[in-house]
């Protein structure tokens, strides 16, 4: 996103954050009561889904026919395939819970981080400061210490968890590139998203849902509670400003910063369970959680120095003296000099 779409946009960079931090913090809380067996039992995550990007799908209509948006071309056969993507990130991440044990699972979360990383270095060609590094070591090792305990895994379920890291990944990519390639805002490009994904979903989330829990969505609607219905319409509320949240954070920074500083949901999420849902919370907990938190102000300083590295490149180009003007020329033409090359800072 260029500077100017930022100034233009309602939602302050903080607010972007703050959005998808309080709309995935609560749709996870609306979600276990939900789902949970003391709860509701709605054990329909993938079709849970298909009706969250439904109701976006709606709102991005009710939007752009109001005139508040503007609908920019984007290729269908871009929107197939990173719908394709996101869906298997979806099916995939429902698939590694229900395979693996949730230490392994949370794992496989983390993983995601690095992964971002070097998809980004093959993809874009992207660099990496060694405090980046740092940071990013530092917030995976504090998430891994508060959320990881047992870790059991099969084969079906490690192919299943290796699917959703590389599609979640793939697809968080996606969003800052097809922004930048086509300069669509983020509304406007979940907007066009959606309704692929929420049909397709919708179609296959009951067959899913079906072999996951053994359970058919069709016999559960027709003994639904007034209650249940209720927390499936928070849950779809949460989801529009989640699903939007996610690709402006994504479309202003990057996919490596959404994935890093994002791990704040994880510490939200405990301390709220553990408040609200009577959740145990050990010093093993607290003190990852600490050690995640110091490697995200970490992340957030180094991104800081490398966008002032960056600033300060055009500036040292403008300073070069007539004699080094001359070096570089006789460079030139005794063969290609190459630039250090700066991680690039959304």
């Amino acid at each position: 996103m260029t500077e100017s779409e930022k100034k233009a946009s309602p939602v302050s960079d903080v607010g972007a954050w703050a959005m998808n931090v309080i709309s995935s913090v609560g749709i996870i809380m609306a979600n276990k009561q939900l789902m949970s067996a003391n709860g509701y039992s709605f054990t329909f995550a993938t079709t849970l889904t298909g009706f969250h990007f439904a109701v976006t799908a709606l709102v991005g209509f009710v939007s752009n026919s109001t005139g508040y948006t503007s609908s920019k071309h984007v290729p269908l056969w871009e929107l197939l395939w990173f719908s394709i993507v996101a869906n298997m990130s979806i099916t995939g991440m429902n698939l590694s819970l229900m395979l693996n044990s949730v230490g392994f699972y949370q794992i496989s979360k983390l993983s995601m981080i690095p992964v971002v990383c070097v998809m980004e270095w093959i993809l874009h060609n992207k660099r990496y400061s060694k405090e980046v590094k740092v940071a990013v070591v530092v917030v995976v090792i504090g998430v891994g210490v508060c959320t990881v305990t047992d870790v059991k895994v099969n084969a079906k379920g490690f192919i299943c968890a290796c699917v959703a890291v590389l599609a979640t990944s793939l697809q968080q990519i996606s969003i800052g590139s097809l922004q930048k390639k086509y300069s669509i805002g983020a509304f406007e490009l979940l907007s066009k998203t959606a309704p692929i994904q929420a049909l397709s979903l919708l179609v296959l989330g009951p067959f899913i849902d079906y072999y996951l829990s053994g359970n058919l969505i069709s016999n559960y609607m027709k003994t639904i509670s007034s209650g249940a219905i209720m927390f499936i319409l928070i849950s779809c509320s949460l989801a529009v400003f989640c699903n939007i949240s996610q690709y402006l954070c994504i479309g202003r920074f990057s996919a490596v910063s959404f994935q890093v500083l994002g791990h704040m949901k994880t510490v939200c999420v405990l301390t709220l369970g553990w408040l609200l849902f009577d959740s145990e919370l050990t010093f093993k907990n607290i003190a990852g959680m600490l050690v995640a938190v110091a490697g995200m102000v970490i992340y957030s300083w180094a991104v800081e120095v490398e966008k002032a590295a960056t600033k300060s490149l055009p500036h040292s180009k403008h300073s070069l003296t007539e004699e080094e003007l001359n070096l570089l020329k006789d460079g030139l033409e005794k063969g290609p000099i190459r630039d250090p090359e700066f991680g690039e800072s959304k």
